[in-house]
This record gives structure tokens, sequence and C-alpha cells, in this order.
């Protein structure tokens, strides 16, 4: 069957692989003290041209989400994310069993808008009773969005700009973030994002790697003690060089950048091939999620043969669904799927 569903139901590029089982019978220091992740953060530093960021590698992205939102807010602060923001809507209410409300702003395209984020903090201090309230501690966006959207540099920077003014950090989740640097609709690089952004994470379980999220805190900020905390949340890994050895691999000979191409490459196949085949797409999305409308009995049908995920229910008779490329995505894997079509 065609799987379509997701871009991390394959394993791990065969190059990652290659590079755990070398060192599969090396006797290594834990908890990432060994001298793979020390060498993956120089690559990633360079990548960023950040040479002061501090990297800290965790395991996946709901995991890494609420250990920096926790760590980074006081207790009694929350977290202004858009109402389509991944830590509102599909962690499960992660955030808020840490301690922290999400307080949602309406969305655009799935991006948080400088202007509501201005207006939001402006009522917040002009309200009277604002320290019986939750205050804003920090500002949370994905790159591509939960709708597969992207930020441009200008929006980027409208909203560094109103967390440099209300001294809240700005917290950007990369889970897929190979793939928005690789469209070709984005303004964006990875150095910018470094100098926007206060704490940012490079996705690998999405882009390549067997799991892994590399954690970029990109202004000497760092939590105190962050390795304790980390280990509080049940979140430190022992075996820390397994993830220290993949993102050496995927940043060595631009291999984070190639796999980010493919993938893009295969979407902007399977968007010309569900234009030829008169698909009505939901949302027009640049990366590597494409959404399209389908009645609902054909959908019944189509699952037969393809795998794919549930979006969001339309009406009474038609239903928005989300066909994923990634790294492991094969040309004839979309012209199988043309002919399904």
């Amino acid at each position: 069957m065609l799987s379509f569903v997701n871009d991390y139901s394959c394993g791990a590029h065969e190059k990652v692989l290659e590079a755990l089982c070398k060192i599969n019978l090396e006797p290594n220091v834990g908890y990432g003290m060994d001298p793979y992740s020390e060498r993956a953060k120089e690559k990633i530093r360079a990548a960023c041209n950040c040479p002061d960021a501090e990297i800290f590698f965790l395991v996946g992205g709901t995991q890494t989400n609420q250990v920096v939102i926790d760590t980074m807010l006081q207790p009694y602060e929350g977290v202004v994310a858009a109402t389509t923001g991944h830590v509102a809507l599909h962690e499960a209410g992660a955030i808020e069993y840490s301690g922290h409300k999400v307080l949602t702003l309406p969305h655009h395209d799935g991006k948080v808008d400088a202007d509501d984020l201005r207006q939001m903090l402006k009522l917040f201090y002009a309200d009277d009773n604002h320290e019986h309230m939750v205050f804003p501690g920090m500002v949370y966006v994905s790159h591509p969005t939960e709708n597969g959207t992207l930020y441009t540099k200008k929006e980027l920077s409208d909203i560094a700009e109103i967390c440099r003014a209300y001294e809240m950090p700005l917290f950007l989740d990369g889970a897929r973030l190979g793939y928005g640097l690789a469209s070709e609709e984005t303004d964006l690089t990875l150095e910018d994002i470094a100098r926007l952004c206060d704490v940012f994470y490079i996705g690998g379980t999405k882009v390549g790697a067997l799991f892994g999220e590399a954690v970029v805190f990109t202004k000497k900020n760092m939590p105190r003690h962050f390795v304790a905390q980390v280990k509080q949340h049940g979140a430190l890994l022992a075996k820390g060089f397994l993830l220290g050895v993949q993102f050496d691999a995927l940043f060595t000979d631009g291999l984070y950048q190639e796999i980010g191409r493919h993938a893009m490459e295969m979407a902007k196949l399977l968007k010309e091939v569900l234009t030829e085949k008169g698909c009505v797409f939901h949302q027009q999305s640049p990366t590597n999620q494409q959404y399209i409308v389908v009645e609902n009995g054909y959908m019944k049908e189509l699952e037969k043969k393809v795998r794919f995920s549930f979006w969001e229910t339309v009406d009474d008779a038609h239903t928005a669904i989300r066909f994923v490329t990634s790294w492991a995505t094969k040309k004839e894997d979309v012209l199988a799927l043309r002919d399904i079509l």
C-alpha cells in the first residue's frame, strides 16, 4: 500500500543508519557528553553562523516543546501561539500539564500575526487586573506551520521585534524545518532564524533521523542547570551519543539540505499530480504537506489503496485530507498515486 500519511513513518536515511552501525559496539560516554555530540554541535553552530549557540539534543518534538517552554517560563507565565499551533492543538495538553497555559491568537494561514500579538500584549498590560492573570511569557511559532505555510523574513522579524520590546523569548518549533528551508518560496535561512529567535530546534525525527531534535539556544540563554531540568522531565537519554551521531551525519556534506530538497521535489510533483487530477485544494502549502478536499465516499475508496491523514471535516459530505512527502518518498510512489487517483 502506498503511504503519504506523514514524514516519520520510515526508519532513517541510509547514511544516518550507516553512522549508527559504525559506532554500534563502540563504548561511549552517556547523556550527550560524547565526542560525536560535540562534533555535531560545532557543525550546527557553523551552519547557523552562531558560534555562541548552546545546543542540546532531545528525542522528540512534543518532549522538546514541553521541556523548552517549561524551563524558560516562570510559573505564572504562559506561551502565546496561534489557535492552529501544534502546542495548542496536537500535543494532548502537554504544555498545560507542565503548568503553563497556551494563550492563543487567531491564525492567519496557520501563522501568528505581529499586529495581533502587539494588540494582545498592549491590552494585557493596560488591564489593571493583569497581576491576577496568566502572563504572556513567550511566543511560539513553527516553521513550517501546522498548515504547511511559511513565515517570511519580515513576518518573523516583526514578531521578534515585539518580543524584544516586551522581553519575551521567541521560540521556533522546527520539527519540519529542513523542508521549510528547502521550499522554493522561502526567504528565511537557518542563519536568519538563529539571529531572530531566542531558541529554536532543528527537527531530525521528520527529516531523516531515526529520532531526535537539536535545540539551539542562540543568546547564551540556556536555562540554568538545564541537564538537571531535562532529567526531571524524564527526557534525558542515557545513550545520548545516539542523538549526536545522527546529527553529526545529518550535518556532514550537506545531507540535511539534500534530504529537504528531495522531499520538496516530491511535493512539487505531488502537487502537479493533484492539480492534473482536478483535486480541490483545502489550502495552499509551499512545503511537503499538501491538503485536498474529497467526497467522503471517494475517500473511503481511496484509503483502500493509499495511506493519508485525516485533516478536518469540511461538511457532511466532504473531508479535508493530507498527503505528506519525505526524505523516503520515491518518484514512482507519486506516479503510482496518480494512477490510483
